[in-house]
């Protein structure tokens, strides 16, 4: 019988002390918001206003100078003197 060889390596999930470590963070959370819900609920119109900076930090990435590539606009269309 051929046995395989493995890397030893196994995922977050593959062992049973991390199941258990997620399992206690879902009840915890889930405690969390139903007892402190009502310190929570206030909070939400101004986490959302937060939330757009923060957004556009990330998904645009700070805008650091998006200077990567040439534009189209920067290159002439054509060259002087002839028609399009």
């Amino acid at each position: 019988m051929i046995q395989e060889k493995h890397s030893g390596k196994r995922g977050f999930f593959g062992s049973p002390a991390n199941i258990v470590l997620v399992g206690f963070l879902a009840i915890g959370g889930y405690f969390l918001l139903t007892e402190h819900g009502a310190h929570i609920i206030p909070f939400l119109p101004w986490l959302l206003i937060l939330a757009c900076p923060l957004m556009h930090v990330f998904m645009h990435h700070g805008h650091h100078g998006n200077d990567h590539q040439a534009t189209p606009r920067d290159q002439p269309d054509h060259e002087e003197g002839a028609t399009p």
